[in-house]
């Protein structure tokens, strides 16, 4: 087993990270398993199987080796597990316009996001550089894929036999070949290569990371590095990354909660192979009978999802709009670090019975909430095992990875 090996600041490590990273080539960029952003939880079929005797490698040399990894061929399996304490199963048919007695309309990929932030998930990856990748999530008796073929971006749901197409989202150059990787979501993360490069983006001065130990993931040896904050305050325990100890590519990525228990999130493969998978992975034709929608019926509003999954880039507009106007700041920072924003109307939560606020929602709030005061007033503090937000009467929010109490405190500060 590798001895631990401390790396207490890796602010110049992290800028290698952040100078060097490479696009996650080997996963559907404009897919959803983002997730998160996405793996059993600390089970026995991923965990470790023996404790490799490997070479011994400093913190920075293990971070430089993810940053240095670009391995674009490889097919295997991962697992996804996310339990961040929220009630997420049928939230969605309860609180969002049209969402419930769906069955994923359109098979926009966009529409399995919220099902990957709760409960364990099998998905299937492949890659072939930067114009080939296929994702495909595991159901009970169905499967959902998303391919990226060169040109052309193909998700097919078969549980409602829907079909989505579209270009994908970068051109190509004169010679025929894609210019650039097609990008996913903003901030949304695929495979623990995807995790790993945002756990070590945000690192700086307030991180500790050491190289913990050796382990063996989907039959390949490892080295685990230890990502964990030095401040208190923060609801994240620690972070910890399985590297294969040949090529850098991060294997396993969990996230534990500083209250313990299960982890919040734990992402990793389960069978993985690096060699050049087969043409035909990444062929589609829709099915015959299969209902096939473009993209840009969505994008025009031509059916009634279309707006529905417009309203919420709307109301994160408006959210835009409040940092415009001066009402929103960061207050700390790293891992401690908290969001403020100041509502311009001046108005807290709906009173219950108002009318204002649906019956379910009013019900969620009131079960994630714990009623708090302070020198700003008073409030309710709505609670995760990862991020806590404090919501005061007067309409103003904080919200940050922090426990309870560090809100109470910020907002106590705001108000002096």
């Amino acid at each position: 087993m590798a001895p631990n090996d401390s790396a207490e600041t890796i602010g110049e490590a992290t800028s290698t990270v952040v100078g060097r990273r490479k696009t996650a080539r080997y996963i559907v960029p404009v897919a959803v398993a983002g997730v998160a952003a996405a793996t059993i939880g600390l089970v026995p079929a991923l965990a470790s199987s023996g404790d490799p005797d490997l070479p011994k490698i400093s913190a920075q040399e293990l971070i430089e080796k993810i940053a240095a990894s670009d391995e674009e061929q490889l097919s295997g399996t991962f697992k996804i597990s996310t339990d961040l304490g929220l009630p997420l199963d049928g939230l969605a048919g309860s609180l969002v316009p049209g969402g419930e007695g769906k069955d994923g309309g359109a098979a926009a990929p966009q529409d399995k996001l919220m099902e990957l932030t709760s409960g364990t998930h099998t998905l299937r990856v492949a890659a072939d550089g930067p114009e080939r990748q296929k994702l495909s999530v595991l159901g009970d008796a169905s499967e959902y894929s998303v391919i990226h073929n060169q040109g052309e971006v193909w998700a097919y749901d078969s549980k409602s036999d829907e079909v989505y197409h579209a270009e994908a989202p970068e051109g190509r150059d004169g010679g025929g070949h894609a210019e650039k990787a097609p990008k996913g979501p903003e901030g949304a993360p695929a495979t623990p290569k995807d995790f790993a490069e945002q756990a070590l983006a945000a690192a700086g001065d307030t991180t500790s990371v050491t190289v913990d130990g050796t382990a063996q993931v989907a039959g390949r040896d490892a080295y685990q590095l230890l990502i964990k904050p030095k401040q208190s305050g923060s609801t994240i325990g620690s972070v910890r990354i399985a590297v294969d100890a040949e090529n850098g590519v991060p294997l396993k990525f969990t996230l534990s909660a500083a209250s313990g228990g299960k982890a919040v999130v734990d992402a990793g493969f389960t069978k993985v192979d690096f060699a050049k998978p087969a043409a035909s992975t990444f062929a589609f034709t829709p099915p015959k009978g299969a209902k096939v929608t473009e993209a840009d019926e969505l994008e025009t509003g031509k059916d009634e999802r279309g707006a529905a999954q417009k309203a919420l880039p709307g109301q994160l507009a408006e959210l835009d709009g409040l940092a415009g106007e001066g009402g929103f700041k960061v207050i700390g920072k790293g891992w401690t670090s908290i969001a403020e924003i100041k509502s311009p109307g001046g108005k807290g939560l709906p009173e219950a019975g108002s009318g204002d606020m649906p019956a379910e929602a009013q019900s969620f709030l009131d079960a994630l909430g714990d009623k708090v005061t302070g020198k700003f007033g008073s409030g309710t503090v709505f609670k995760t095992r990862l991020v806590n937000a404090l919501l005061t009467d007067d309409g103003s929010v904080y919200v940050g990875a922090v426990t309870k109490d560090a809100l109470v405190r910020a907002a106590d500060a705001a108000a002096k």
